[in-house]
């Protein structure tokens, strides 16, 4: 671990601080029959609807097959319709999924915030806030290094 510089030892904390808190998501979620990745699906739905599922897959975190699968299960399960419009098909949540949403984000919202409302002043959270944009802006317009 010497040869670690900060940045890598600041990349390491991150990924480990989002795994354990999407494993702590998913068991919080348990109670609404939901995991983390559909909760995500599902509130940028509840956002953005109508939109295609392209449109979704570049909001989220999942994979273009991945987010087909998901689709289907929340169809089967009555979370969404998709609608085809000509050639275009569209996702809308149902009430079901608007009814959940509602019980549950501010639950999860609440969980999830305690993890710095409990810990961090609100100084110490907007600092963080700033400093977290400023590294994902800058990180979307990188490229990849060429081989």
């Amino acid at each position: 671990m010497r040869n670690n510089t900060l940045g890598s030892l600041i990349w390491l904390r991150l990924m480990r601080f989002t795994n354990q808190s999407n494993q702590m998501s998913n068991d919080f979620l348990k109670r609404f029959d939901l995991t983390t990745a559909q909760f995500d699906v599902l509130m940028q739905i509840s956002i953005y609807q109508p939109l295609t599922q392209m449109e979704l897959a570049e909001k989220v975190t999942v994979t273009q097959g991945g987010i087909s699968r998901m689709l289907v299960r929340l169809e089967k399960e009555g979370y969404i319709v998709r609608k085809q419009d000509w050639k275009t098909k569209t996702i809308s949540l149902t009430e079901k999924a608007e009814t959940i949403l509602e019980q549950a984000m501010p639950e999860q919202l609440a969980f999830q915030s305690s993890f710095f409302d409990d810990i961090l002043s609100e100084e110490e959270q907007k600092t963080l806030y700033t400093l977290m944009t400023r590294v994902h802006k800058y990180s979307q317009k990188r490229e990849l290094p060429s081989e």
